[in-house]
């Protein structure tokens, strides 16, 4: 029994679900940052003294959710976007009660990794859903803008919870933030059930009458109209294409990078950029603004309390740098921004300056960017390159930043300085924008001349090469029947 919604009104149902799920991949990477040095969790923990073990609390989850978004591309073109993120909020609530109910760190480890694995199958899944349930090209922006805006908003909701219980002397006092994320994660898992799963899902995994069935709901159209049948047909023509590319895949070629890739539709190359484009955004330092903000403001000469405050408006801010990306995403496509040097209070503003441009010109752009260039028949490969390149990262930042800002002090930041100066290189040189285009025609993009396969202004004829393709997949056809 699913839900009668249908076109416009099922896919704005579509977002807020997703919407929620981000939500709690937002509140929960926050909400443990600001528990860790309370009182009455450092009791229920045992008040370990040992040096890692607070850091491994944290890391775990970040861990878990590198180690899951590799281990699900072996399924989760079984179980369909739909079900992963179903899959992910279900093992989420039990995450949270595992979480909430610890007495050891050995039990709270073993739920971080249990969230850790909810939050990677989500991160993996949710853009590709949102992408392959629009009925418009310009669909895809604006609903992971929406996205952006849900998982950005959950880390201030986060922190903000955390700053109003940590003044209560209580073992409920970080034990209720923990389990809230349930509040995000029920609504959204038990609502996902009664949605459809993508028509091109359907489609490739040749259930014909569920995808036609999807396909007419989300248009609202009857399945013989032109636009419903315009849309098959050129799902169904890529699905073809890429199948006949698979032959040309070669696992050697990943370590290429992506630079050699023989297959037609250069499918190496764009899940290689799956994997990376969320690696430089961890790198320009998103995550480490958000994990450690208390710790970088610290030297600004003035109280904790005073810090605290700014750490919070700083995350904030980070939501309301989203904001902006509903309107602007398919008018302006891909944004790279550089950050700088902090010192002193003048360090403030620009910490204030760059977390906006960050969130605005990367955070949604990387999700829908990366879930566009996937190939269909691998999307749920791009998806889980995605998350974790992106995993990865966080990791890596949770345990090398403390240690750099430590030792190194303000000159650390010219690695960050290095990552922006990188991502500024790889967008340009590998990245075709791909706004205002169909998903089937994404897969044109990638054919042609110049290293990004592509003119900068994302158009080199799209329809006459995607009418070759065609042309010349049929006449293969007809010479194998001969």
């Amino acid at each position: 029994m699913g839900i009668k919604l249908r076109g416009r009104a099922l896919y704005r149902l579509m977002k807020i679900v997703s919407g929620l799920s981000f939500c709690m991949y937002g509140y929960d990477a926050g909400v443990m940052g600001g528990m860790l040095l309370h009182k009455p969790f450092q009791d229920a923990m045992g008040n370990p003294t040992g040096v890692w073990i607070y850091p491994m609390i944290v890391a775990s989850y970040d861990l878990a959710a590198f180690v899951t978004s590799i281990v699900i591309a072996s399924f989760t073109m079984k179980i369909g976007r739909r079900g992963t993120i179903i899959m992910g909020n279900v093992v989420a609530v039990f995450g949270a009660i595992l979480q909430a109910s610890s007495y050891s760190v050995a039990q709270m480890i073993v739920g971080r990794l249990l969230t850790g694995f909810a939050i990677g199958s989500i991160s993996s899944s949710v853009p590709t859903y949102l992408n392959e349930c629009g009925s418009k090209a310009h669909d895809r922006g604006p609903a992971n803008a929406i996205n952006a805006m849900f998982l950005m908003g959950g880390i201030p909701v986060a922190y903000w919870i955390d700053y109003g219980f940590v003044h209560w002397d209580a073992q409920a006092s970080w034990r209720i933030p923990v389990i809230l994320q349930c509040c995000f994660a029920i609504p959204a898992g038990l609502t996902m059930f009664f949605l459809p799963d993508t028509p091109r899902w359907y489609y490739a995994r040749n259930k014909i009458d569920e995808g036609d069935a999807a396909l007419s709901q989300l248009y609202d159209e009857e399945l013989d109209s032109t636009a419903v049948q315009d849309t098959k047909r050129h799902i169904m023509a890529a699905i073809e294409i890429e199948l006949e590319a698979n032959s040309s895949i070669h696992w050697r070629q990943f370590l290429t990078l992506g630079i050699v890739d023989t297959t037609k539709l250069k499918i190496i190359r764009r899940l290689v950029i799956c994997f990376w484009l969320p690696m430089l955004g961890e790198w320009m330092g998103i995550s480490l603004l958000a994990y450690f903000a208390p710790v970088i403001l610290s030297g600004i000469g003035t109280s904790s309390g005073t810090v605290s405050v700014i750490s919070g408006v700083l995350s904030t801010c980070m939501f309301l740098g989203t904001i902006p990306l509903y309107w602007t995403i398919e008018k302006h496509g891909l944004l790279v921004a550089v950050g700088g040097r902090e010192e002193q209070w003048a360090s403030v503003v620009l910490l204030f300056i760059i977390v906006i441009i960050l969130s605005y010109g990367w955070q949604a752009n990387k999700f829908v960017y990366s879930s566009e260039i996937a190939p269909l028949e691998y999307r749920h490969l791009g998806g889980a390159f995605f998350s974790s390149g992106e995993w990865l990262m966080v990791f890596i930042t949770v345990f090398a930043a403390p240690i750099g800002l430590d030792n190194c002090g303000w000159s650390f930041w010219f690695f960050i300085l290095a990552g922006n100066i990188a991502a500024v290189v790889f967008v340009w040189l590998l990245c075709p924008e791909t706004a205002g285009k169909t998903l089937e025609q994404v897969d044109y993009l990638f054919i042609g001349r110049g290293f990004a396969g592509l003119r900068r202004d994302g158009v080199q004829n799209v329809d006459q090469i995607e009418k070759h393709l065609a042309h010349e997949h049929v006449e293969g056809q007809e010479k194998a029947g001969e």
